[in-house]
């Protein structure tokens, strides 16, 4: 189940948000205009989780990672495996498979 939603009531209006709801009930909400995609058990924590996602990828909260060093870092503190990380890149022109 996909819904696409664009809201003339919002300041950014033009804007569009894809939600889908995945096979395992999680839903995955997408900023079409930033490629930023985030997920949540209910709509309203995909649509939050979100908003935070899209504030990040474009600066507005958050620190900076500018090196691999400092990428290595907040990978590990996540528990992800950069390692397995820069793998993924290398094998999908820089994107992990989620995000394909």
């Amino acid at each position: 189940m996909s819904t696409e939603t664009s809201t003339n009531d919002d300041v950014r209006s033009g804007q569009t948000i894809t939600l889908t709801q995945a096979d395992d009930g999680w839903w995955v909400a997408r900023d079409e205009a930033t490629g930023v995609a985030s997920q949540g058990e209910t709509r309203e924590d995909a649509l939050a989780n979100l908003d935070e996602a899209v504030a990040l990828h474009k600066g507005e909260i958050g620190e900076s990672i500018d090196t691999w060093e400092e990428e290595k870092e907040a990978l590990d503190d996540l528990g992800i495996d950069p390692e397995e990380v820069q793998q993924a890149r290398d094998e999908h022109d820089g994107l992990p498979d989620f995000m394909q």
